[in-house]
């Protein structure tokens, strides 16, 4: 009985494909922490439904 067996070299460099599919780098960047985005997320909501600015008043004679 013949079987196709693939050479060792082959076998190889495919696990070697296979595993980093599986598990790539991370890529470089900046990664922010949750707590981070909450506390920015937070402080821009908190600006946005702030009172505006009073204006002074006009004396008008």
């Amino acid at each position: 009985m013949v079987t196709d067996r693939p050479a060792p070299v082959e076998t190889a460099a495919l696990a070697a494909e296979v595993e980093g599919l599986l598990e790539p780098a991370e890529a470089d960047g900046v990664f922010r922490d949750t707590r981070e985005c909450g506390g920015a997320l937070l402080l821009a909501a908190l600006l946005l439904i702030s009172p505006p600015t009073p204006r002074p008043k006009t004396d008008v004679r």
